[in-house]
């Protein structure tokens, strides 16, 4: 049996939290529900969850990463909720943490307790808490971004990305240091993720950081020189946007 509580400032949404729990009551037991950063530190503190439902604003006593900042450690699995909030989405996208939307589609919800009861989401948390927290201290965007890899997460500074490579249901990325990571997601995830950033996609196996294009080389489509002594093609439909694009710069 795993012991859970639902941080939340707002009845209804623990309401809500309370039934989606119900079909899993024989494995799942709530023991407490707190609604603010001070109740939420000492309930965690003295109940030990193994799951904590965590909504990111908590009135005016402050936020869910007071809660974290307090705590320290986590040794818990964490799963965030929250009305949808672009700039704390992508921060959780950035950790790889878990997070449901508000209203929470049961889908969703289950989804999130798979992970759970498959133990994936307690995986190096504290580092992928200490992420977040990092790239939420005042930046206007994350900084790092985690990878999962089989042993558990990496985390790359976004800067030091110098392009991606799709490879079916894979993606290599390719740092300026050398490195190489294997990420079993799409380039077209880390198209979205990265979309705020001065990344481009060139071509459909192609996605580069623009900041280390050194030279492009003209063509149907043409090709590019990276940082890192690599020639890609561009594709020719993407042509006259990347090369707009790379004058914005």
């Amino acid at each position: 049996m795993m012991d859970a509580v639902i941080i939340d400032d707002e009845e209804h949404c623990v309401a809500s939290l309370r039934r989606l729990l119900l079909p899993y009551q024989d494995s799942v037991r709530l023991v407490g529900t707190f609604a603010t950063v001070d109740e939420a530190v000492m309930g965690i503190g003295t109940r030990q969850p193994d799951i904590v439902f965590m909504d990111v604003q908590l009135g005016e006593s402050g936020t869910a990463f007071d809660v974290l900042n307090a705590l320290g450690a986590v040794a818990f699995n964490l799963i965030f909720t929250t009305a949808y909030d672009q700039y704390a989405v992508q921060a959780f996208r950035f950790a790889a943490l878990d997070y449901l939307l508000k209203p929470i589609a049961v889908g969703d919800f289950a989804n999130a307790m798979n992970r759970v009861f498959q133990r994936n989401e307690q995986q190096q948390l504290s580092v992928r808490v200490a992420a977040l927290l990092d790239n939420l201290s005042g930046a206007d965007k994350p900084k790092k971004m985690g990878l999962p890899t089989a042993d558990g997460y990496e985390f790359v500074d976004v800067s030091e990305v110098v392009h991606c490579r799709s490879d079916v249901n894979y993606t290599h990325i390719f740092t300026v240091s050398g490195q190489k990571y294997t990420v079993s997601k799409t380039l077209k995830h880390f198209e979205e993720l990265l979309g705020g950033y001065h990344f481009f996609r060139i071509h459909h196996s192609h996605l580069i950081n623009l900041d280390y294009v050194v030279k492009y080389v003209r063509g149907k489509g043409g090709a590019v020189v990276l940082a890192n002594g690599v020639t890609l093609e561009v594709s020719s439909r993407r042509k006259d946007e990347f090369l707009a694009r790379l004058k914005m710069k």
